[in-house]
C-alpha cells in the first residue's frame, strides 16, 4: 500500500474526524455541524477559497496547484446520514437517536478532507482542484440543488470524481464499472379511495384494501411480462397501509415503492404500464386510484476514459493486483449521477474489511480505508493535472 505521505502522517487525525462525524450524524439539508467542521478544516489546511451555503449546507473548496494551468478537476463527497437507529455498540456510535451514518458518508467526507489537506500542503499539480462536499444525497436531491444554485457555473470543473466505501471484506481493493454503473431510481405512491363499511356488510363497501392488495400483485407482473429479458429493471412495492379496526372495511389505502432502471425508455415503459394498471383497477372496482411517480436519481454513467484514469491513479496507491476495473452494474442509486450528466467523470468503490451491508443498523466501517480513499482521490488530481518541467 502506497499511502501518500501527508495523508499517512494524518491517519490519527482522519480517524478522529471520522469518529466525531459518526457520533453526530445529520439528515440531509441539516448538516450544519458537519459542514461547519468541513469548512473549518479546509481553512486550517490552507485551502485557497472556502465557500459555504451552496445547496443549503454544501461546502466547496478551491486549491490552486504550483502550475499556472487552467484545467480544473473536481472531487466530491456526500455528508448526510440516514433515519436509522444505530445498534453497533461502538464507543463512537451515534449520539442522535434514530439517526445514523449507515452508508458511510462520514467516511467519504473524511477521505475528501484528507485529500484536500494533501493537495493544499503539496500543490504538486498544474491547475485547480475543486473539492465539493454535498448535502442530502439520500434521495433528497442535494446534487440537484447544488447544480440549480450554480455549482459548475461558480466553480467550473472539466471533470469530477466521486467515491463510495464498499463493505465487501476485501480491504484495499478499488473497483469501477464503465458506462451505466448505477441504476436510476424513482419512488411511487398510489392512493386508493373507495367506500368504507361495516366489516359484517362488505357488500356495502368499495374495498380499498382489496384493491391495494390486488394492485401490489399486478404491479409486480410488469417486469416479467413487459420488460425484455435482456434488460434490467427492478420494481418493488415496499409499503401497503390500510385499515384501523377489526370490524371496518377501510375506505382508503396507500401503496409505495421504487423503480430501479438503467435505461430511460425502460423506466418510461414501466411507468406507463403502472398507470394503465391503476386506471384499470379504478374502473373495475369503481374507486379512485391516483399514481404519483417521483424520479429521484438519474442513471450513473461513468465515462470510459476517465474510469481508466481513475483506476490508474488508484493503482498507484493500492497496486494493480487490487484493482477491479470491470465491475458489474448495481441497482443501487447515487445522485452523483446528476453531476455526471453535466460534466464527465467517474465514480469508484473502495473495499474494506466490513461485511455488514449498507443501510443496516449494525453497519460498521473499517477505518483503515480512510487514508486509502483519501490517497486515491488526491492522486487522481495529480495524475490529471501533472506538473511539467
Amino acid at each position: 500500500m502506497n499511502i501518500l505521505p501527508t495523508i499517512a502522517e494524518s491517519t490519527d487525525e482522519l480517524e478522529a474526524i471520522y469518529r466525531d462525524l459518526h457520533a453526530h450524524p445529520e439528515i440531509g439539508f441539516t448538516e450544519v455541524r458537519t459542514s461547519g467542521i468541513v469548512a473549518d478544516k479546509l481553512r486550517a489546511y490552507g485551502v485557497d477559497e472556502v465557500h459555504t451555503g451552496l445547496g443549503k449546507t454544501g461546502v466547496v473548496g478551491i486549491i490552486r496547484g504550483k502550475g499556472q494551468g487552467n484545467r480544473r478537476v473536481g472531487l466530491r463527497a456526500d455528508m448526510d446520514a440516514l433515519p436509522i437507529h444505530e445498534t453497533t455498540g461502538l464507543e463512537y456510535a451515534s449520539q442522535t437517536p434514530g439517526v445514523m451514518h449507515a452508508c458511510g458518508h462520514d467516511s467519504h467526507t473524511t477521505m475528501l478532507l484528507g485529500a484536500a489537506k494533501h493537495l493544499a500542503a503539496t500543490r504538486e499539480f498544474d491547475g485547480t482542484a475543486v473539492v465539493v462536499f454535498q448535502p442530502a444525497e439520500e434521495g433528497m436531491g442535494g446534487a440537484k440543488l447544488m447544480l440549480e444554485e450554480g455549482l459548475f457555473e461558480k466553480f467550473p470543473c472539466d471533470e469530477i470524481f466521486g467515491m463510495h466505501n464498499r463493505p465487501n471484506g476485501k480491504p484495499g481493493t478499488v473497483g469501477i464499472c464503465k458506462g451505466e454503473a448505477m441504476a436510476g431510481a424513482a419512488f411511487f405512491d398510489i392512493e386508493i379511495k373507495g367506500k368504507g363499511s361495516h366489516a359484517a356488510r362488505p357488500d356495502q363497501s368499495r374495498d380499498a384494501l382489496m384493491v391495494a392488495s390486488s394492485l401490489a400483485t399486478k404491479i409486480h407482473t410488469i417486469v416479467a411480462r413487459n420488460i425484455p429479458a435482456q434488460e434490467v429493471l427492478v420494481l418493488s412495492v415496499t409499503q401497503l397501509n390500510a385499515g384501523s379496526a377489526y370490524n371496518v372495511v377501510p375506505e382508503n389505502a396507500t401503496l409505495g415503492g421504487t423503480i430501479r432502471y438503467f435505461k430511460d425508455d425502460m423506466y418510461d415503459l414501466a411507468a406507463a404500464r403502472m398507470q394503465s394498471i391503476c386506471d384499470g383497477m379504478a374502473t373495475m372496482h369503481d374507486v379512485d386510484v391516483t399514481l404519483t411517480l417521483r424520479p429521484a436519481f438519474d442513471v450513473l454513467i461513468n465515462d470510459a476514459e476517465l474510469s481508466d484514469v481513475y483506476m490508474d491513479a488508484a493503482g498507484d496507491i493500492v497496486g494493480a493486483d487490487n484493482l477491479m476495473p470491470d465491475e458489474p452494474p448495481v441497482t443501487g442509486s447515487e445522485d452523483f449521477a446528476d453531476m455526471l450528466r453535466v460534466i464527465p467523470g467517474a465514480y469508484c468503490t473502495v473495499g474494506h474489511a466490513g461485511t455488514m451491508p449498507l443501510h443496516n443498523p449494525e453497519y460498521v466501517l473499517d477505518t483503515s480505508v480512510l487514508p486509502i480513499g483519501a490517497s486515491v482521490m488526491a492522486r487522481v488530481v495529480e495524475k490529471r493535472l501533472p506538473l511539467t518541467a
